[in-house]
């Protein structure tokens, strides 16, 4: 059953990384360029985790993770220069 479903994950993710890329690079405003950023973050975790899963290797979590800590910490960053214009107050 993993063999099937698997690739049609990898598929799927693709696909929605794809998107995201779109609505990043035409995005009409900066808020929708900053949220299709972090859901681009959210997708290739996914990915990782989904190739963790084929190869069997638990590696690829902790590469998640830390693609997970640097997209929050990003994100954050680029909200707060979004609403004041200054990141350090």
């Amino acid at each position: 059953m993993l063999e099937f479903v698997l690739p049609v994950a990898f598929t799927m993710v693709a696909i929605a990384m794809i998107l995201n890329i779109y609505r990043l690079i035409i995005g009409p405003s900066v808020a929708d360029r900053i949220l299709s950023l972090d859901t681009l973050y959210i997708n290739s975790i996914a990915l990782l985790i989904i190739l963790s899963l084929h190869l069997g290797n638990t590696l690829y979590f902790e590469a998640a993770l830390l693609i997970a800590v640097m997209g929050f910490v990003g994100t954050v960053a680029l909200s707060k220069y979004l609403l004041r214009g200054d990141i350090m107050e």
